[in-house]
């Protein structure tokens, strides 16, 4: 593929960087398709590339030993995935699935660690956007501990909005079962809930949202925390 195929615009980290740091790495990077459902990594298991998504989305999970996964971070065109290989070992602290299905942009971890090591322009974005992602990931937490199913099903899928850049929301409600660590049946009643207050339009496998503000007002302010640190260090996702 070709360089110019490479779109620079598509991902929040890619697109801040000057046009010196991106040339350098332009010719390492891949247009690639990402599955519904790809692995992207095992926890504890070896990082060799690092994912910039443009529409698709990246769960981060946990899973239980008794089999349950419960997801503690989303990478979207907002991100990129692997970054806890830059803090030491080249290992995935959690596993890594793709969500929503789409397109991203991949490179080798070494090409990235060696950018980042030049301490310039992609290491201060890095940075940034790991301040924003452990954020995301204690903000998670805190709801998951104190926030109703509907609160938590709002935040969630503003978040999905945000990070693939569409009101169009194609999951199954297994999915989000798992990624909310609650019973499918959970899911439908809130889901059905939000849906009565005419925030989304809910069948199977197929959510819309068709009232974004109302949706922002009906969910707890963890969504609105997350946002407003990513804003202000790295700039709103809506100018991708």
């Amino acid at each position: 593929m070709s360089e110019l195929s490479i779109p620079q615009y598509g991902n929040r980290i890619l697109a801040s960087l000057p046009p010196d740091a991106y040339q350098r790495l332009q010719p390492h990077l891949t247009l690639v398709d990402l599955p519904n459902g790809m692995p992207i990594y095992e926890a504890d298991g070896p990082v060799k590339y690092v994912y910039f998504p443009i529409n698709a989305l990246i769960s981060m999970v946990n899973q239980m030993n008794n089999g349950s996964t419960v997801e503690v971070g989303i990478v979207g065109r907002g991100g990129m995935s692997g970054i806890t290989a830059l803090m030491g070992e080249e290992t995935s602290t959690e596993r890594a699935i793709v969500q929503i299905p789409n397109s991203g942009i991949r490179t080798t971890l070494a090409v990235i660690k060696e950018e980042f090591n030049r301490g310039g322009a992609l290491q201060n974005i890095i940075l940034r956007y790991m301040r924003v992602y452990l954020k995301q990931v204690a903000q998670t937490a805190a709801c998951n501990a104190t926030h109703t199913t509907e609160e938590r099903l709002a935040r969630w899928l503003l978040m999905c909005q945000e990070h693939i850049g569409t009101n169009d929301i194609r999951l199954t409600q297994e999915f989000i079962s798992e990624m909310l660590a609650t019973r499918r049946a959970t899911v439908s009643l809130a889901a059905s809930a939000l849906q009565i207050e005419g925030l989304i339009e809910y069948r199977r496998g197929f959510i819309r949202i068709l009232d974004l503000k109302a949706l922002e007002d009906y969910s707890c302010e963890c969504h609105k925390a997350v946002k407003d640190e990513y804003d202000r260090l790295l700039g709103p996702l809506g100018d991708l």
